[in-house]
């Protein structure tokens, strides 16, 4: 399993300034409850076909703890989990679901502290049907997610560090902490101006 160390200090608008929009999740994956704490492991994949939620409760009982589990559904209309999923996960130490779909029982898995980030809250339950292979590559709000990538996800949103480029990506986005930590915000501000001013010239603008 992709050691996630040092993720958890990370910030996902700090890890977004340095992979870029491509693996940002889009606006949707959102907590469905609130204040959520941030999470950050590697991910275990899931790919549930419309409608049917077996492999993600499959998945549960086979990810390992810290695990973040990320699932592409593509349905909206059939909760992919419930209570006694998300307690069953947070149980065996899941750091948190990432779910391209929808949940239910969302004030038993608030009563749990269990993070989940998805796209809403419905009441009807999925069926399960169709088995497909897990900790495979799956789609989830826009971004490609592998085996072992390190996800970051709070109230900012959720970004997908690829494992390949994890020791990288973890040391130059807390480089960038370290120097914004540093400078007051006096500094920023005579900074930020000066940028600004020079590109409204360069523009043409004059007022």
């Amino acid at each position: 399993m992709t050691d996630a160390r040092g993720f958890p200090a990370l910030s996902p608008t700090s890890l977004a300034d340095v992979l870029g929009r491509g693996q940002v999740m889009d606006i949707g994956i959102r907590p469905v409850w609130s204040p959520v704490p941030r999470v950050a492991g590697p991910a275990y994949p899931v790919r549930c076909p419309p409608g049917d939620n077996l492999m993600l409760h499959a998945a549960i009982h086979r990810a390992e703890p810290g695990s973040v589990i990320v699932v592409e559904s593509g349905d909206l209309e059939h909760a992919l989990a419930g209570g006694n999923v998300c307690a069953t996960a947070h149980r065996r130490g899941i750091a948190a679901f990432v779910l391209d779909g929808v949940i239910r029982d969302l004030a038993e898995v608030r009563e749990a502290g269990f993070p989940v980030f998805a796209r809403g809250v419905i009441p009807i339950p999925g069926k399960k049907g169709t088995a497909t292979p897990l900790n495979q590559p799956a789609r989830c709000g826009g971004v490609t997610v592998h085996p072992g990538d390190i996800v970051v996800a709070d109230e900012e949103g959720v970004v997908v560090t690829p494992a390949a480029r994890a020791e990288q990506v973890l040391a130059d986005a807390l480089a960038k902490q370290d120097r914004e930590a540093a400078e007051t915000l006096d500094d920023w501000a005579a900074d930020h101006r000066a940028k600004v001013e020079k590109i409204l010239r360069e523009q043409g603008f004059t007022g």
